[in-house]
């Protein structure tokens, strides 16, 4: 493996992208969640209600703020190691990752940053607006970062023209239905991985008997009710999806026909792709098993009040999200390694994608972006689990006491 870059390459994008996209998850599970209970928050005038708005907001900025980090990493390292792919789909697959970038790193981390700082120093209304931005904007740079990648599976909208893809058809770029598709799913299983964060921490808070704002019992029958209604919609898009697996891309003039294309594939190690196809597609559908089944149990024990006192039933909940994360990482590894041997299907194979490097360059490449991801992926989980056992009085947003105020400042108000 030390003396094959392209196998080097390979792996350092699959463990960057798959802990990058841990981070995305939870944003959008939680994003909606924090917006719906300042809203209700807003119109009640309910300050417990704030104070949980104020507690799951800190684990979202923290969990923001890796993210951040990670993309910005991952988005160097795609730009260092695939010259090929930018080379000849420029034009086409990048477009929409500089959309993207403008949409998460302008208007998502500024709004974002009025938010955190704008407690108390704008009007509650504009306040909430901020966080309506905010998730807006996530779920845009989503789909943004899906329209290219199921513009690698299915591409289309394109021409190519002296060896360098050119874009014709915007909006079958953006109306892919390897897109659409694949956004469904993602955004799915995005609000049940939420839904369980807020369960799991819910469940350990209720265990200990600590719930002096009604925060963890509203957020552990959240977690009920989306447990119960969302694994079929996530199972569904999934579904949906097999349709695009096996044809050709609806493009003419492909670069390789399919006698080829096959060929390349069982040169390129075609057993090993089949095989991590495999393995991600039964590991996915085992977890999504038992998330099916975790639902309903919930419910029935609601009436009989085993969400609140039940310490047998609360203590496996705790750790209950691991099952979506490695459910969402073996099905990008099921729907990415299938795909193999090609980075734009019928059109650019992976090995000619990628940056031309000696073994020695791969070699320290993959260490330190592994070494780098690992510590950070060890440090989000630790401040994660940190701020989660801290409680609503003592998170990163948590209102301060009157002796820690700070001097007034003036308010913005429409």
């Amino acid at each position: 493996m030390l003396e094959d870059p392209l196998l080097l390459a390979r792996l350092q994008f699959a463990l960057t992208a798959a802990t990058h996209y841990t981070f995305v998850a939870l944003t959008l599970g939680l994003g909606p969640y924090i917006l719906v209970s300042q809203l209700v928050a807003t119109l009640r005038g309910d300050r417990d209600r704030m104070r949980s708005v104020r507690f799951w907001g800190g684990l979202y900025l923290v969990n923001y703020g890796m993210g951040v980090l990670s993309g910005l990493v991952m988005e160097l390292q795609l730009a260092l190691n695939w010259n090929g792919l930018h080379e000849m789909f420029g034009y086409t697959f990048a477009a929409p990752l500089a959309l993207e970038t403008m949409t998460a790193f302008f208007v998502e981390s500024t709004f974002l940053g009025l938010w955190v700082f704008g407690w108390d120093r704008m009007g509650r209304w504009a306040h909430l607006f901020c966080f309506l931005v905010v998730t807006a904007t996530a779920y845009m740079s989503a789909w943004w970062v899906l329209v290219s990648n199921g513009f690698l599976r299915n591409p289309s909208g394109f021409e190519m023209v002296d060896g360098e893809a050119h874009l014709t058809d915007p909006v079958a770029l953006m109306a892919n239905p390897a897109s659409s598709l694949t956004f469904g799913h993602v955004v799915t299983s995005a609000l049940l991985l939420g839904a369980l964060v807020v369960g799991a921490v819910s469940a350990h808070h209720l265990f200990r008997g600590h719930d002096p704002y009604g925060t963890f019992r509203r957020g552990i029958r959240f977690c009920t009710v989306l447990m119960c209604v969302m694994p079929m919609v996530v199972v569904s898009f999934g579904g949906a999806q097999f349709s695009y697996f096996d044809t050709a891309p609806p493009t003419s003039g492909l670069t390789y026909t399919t006698e080829e294309a096959e060929a390349m594939t069982e040169a390129a190690g075609g057993g090993l792709a089949s095989a991590m196809s495999q393995a991600g597609s039964v590991t996915m559908m085992l977890m999504w098993t038992l998330l099916f089944f975790l639902g309903p149990v919930m419910a029935l024990v609601w009436p009989f009040g085993g969400l609140d006192r039940w310490r047998w039933f609360l203590a496996p909940l705790v750790v209950t999200p691991v099952m979506p994360y490695i459910a969402s990482v073996a099905g990008w590894v099921f729907r990415e390694t299938d795909r193999q041997p090609w980075m734009v299907t019928h059109h650019l194979t992976t090995a000619d994608a990628m940056t031309p490097m000696p073994a020695g360059a791969a070699v320290a490449s993959f260490s330190f972006f592994t070494a780098a991801f690992a510590a950070l992926a060890a440090i989000t989980l630790w401040l994660l689990v940190r701020f989660a056992r801290l409680g609503p009085d003592l998170g990163p947003l948590a209102e301060r006491g009157p002796e820690q105020e700070e001097p007034a400042a003036p308010r913005l108000t429409f």
